[in-house]
């Protein structure tokens, strides 16, 4: 198959140019660049982007929720600050429970170590 640019893809998949190329800046579906930088959509892209498709409807999806779980895989940190919110093992809880005293006392060093720097 030969690969297709941004217009042809966008007509034979159903998705707007204009969203192929929000997808690409989300890294959701990453197309090829011919030797003069446009965008070439091959076999592997036209099944991501019907895939994708399938997967918003099926689960009810929005992009973003989709481009987080993308973040989730290739960010390391993030996937564990989640995993351990989720976990209720947040080093934050402590204060978020804490009196008003507390919080006042936090902030003002906070700001502290603002104006100290």
């Amino acid at each position: 198959m030969e690969e297709l640019t941004v217009g042809e893809a966008a007509t034979q998949t159903g998705w707007s140019a204009r969203m192929l190329r929000y997808l690409e800046r989300a890294e959701l579906v990453v197309p090829s660049r011919s030797s003069g930088g446009y965008r070439m959509y091959g076999l592997r892209e036209l099944n991501q982007l019907r895939a994708l498709d399938l997967l918003r409807s099926r689960f009810q999806l929005g992009l973003d929720e989709i481009a987080f779980a993308m973040r989730l895989r290739r960010d390391p940190d993030l996937r564990a600050a989640v995993e351990t919110w989720l976990t209720g093992t947040d080093p934050w809880t402590p204060l978020a429970i804490a009196p008003a005293a507390a919080w006042v006392e936090w902030e003002q060093e906070k700001h502290e170590r603002l104006l100290a720097a």
